[in-house]
């Protein structure tokens, strides 16, 4: 069983028991008591469009593959970390939402929400339309599709919850196989992942071998394992403009600063 396999597993199960504990009904009631979401997915095609680097920046504790990466666990916030990238050039957050492998949180989206104003991606493991409705319900403006657990027909049943709540979605893909499904969906944003989810190893080469079998009308987002300025320069080659950055960040103890210096070089 790949680590992934050992996620969705846990998640099926995770989900089960949160339904349990909060109706489908009670999470729209609360859906239907906040602020619409904020347009996450035209704050970015309107800045790559422009071929503006444009960051979504990730506020992520830890992983399953290294353990907690923020260097000052104790004095984890995730509105103020949320707060250092607003102020430092990030264009939308992306937050990790699952408890159990990544150390995240459904209340660190109500945090940072109640910080900033730039849009945020609830980063969690999406499979049942109910987590969609608990997405838009504690905040979030946007939701991952991993096309790499969901089947074409899950992943159409997903978007068009997502569509109904008024979510923005983020597919994420990490071969041709995927990305040849990610094209059934109607979502703009393409995000090329470049960890493999079942062993957890990064390489940009991903990015770069995806990128050109994208629909040109869609964006890419090169996602994972981006550490330092000159891997953007070898993206943008590839007419790769947006990025999905966490780890490079978050293992310094101001990531907000830590962005500031990266968008700086």
């Amino acid at each position: 069983m790949t680590i992934l396999d050992e996620i969705m597993a846990h998640k099926g199960d995770e989900v089960r028991k949160r339904r349990h504990r909060t109706s489908e009904a009670a999470l729209l009631a609360r859906a239907g008591d906040i602020a619409p979401a904020r347009p996450f997915a035209s704050a970015l095609v309107d800045k790559v469009a422009v071929r503006q680097n444009t960051i979504i920046a990730e506020v992520k504790r830890g992983s399953p593959s290294k353990g907690v990466i923020y260097p000052d666990p104790a004095n984890f916030d995730p509105a103020a970390i949320a707060r250092g990238y607003a102020e430092n050039g990030a264009t939308c957050i992306s937050c990790l939402t699952d408890v159990d492998y990544f150390f995240g949180d459904d209340s660190f989206i109500e945090q940072i929400k109640g910080e900033i104003s730039l849009p945020v991606l609830r980063k969690d493991f999406m499979f049942d339309p109910y987590q969609i409705i608990e997405s838009r319900a504690i905040g979030a403006d946007a939701v991952l599709l991993i096309m790499a657990v969901l089947a074409i027909s899950q992943a159409q049943e997903l978007e068009e919850a997502a569509q109904e709540m008024g979510l923005s979605v983020l597919v994420e893909v990490h071969d041709e196989a995927e990305l040849e499904a990610a094209h059934e969906l109607k979502s703009p944003l393409i995000g090329i992942n470049n960890r493999n989810l079942k062993e957890f190893v990064t390489d940009i080469g991903v990015s770069l071998r995806l990128a050109s079998r994208v629909d040109p009308e869609r964006i890419v987002i090169s996602e994972s394992g981006i550490k330092k300025p000159i891997d953007i320069d070898t993206l943008q080659e590839q007419e790769i403009f947006a990025y999905l950055i966490g780890g490079a960040f978050m293992a310094h103890k101001n990531p907000g600063a830590a962005l500031g210096r990266f968008l700086a070089k």
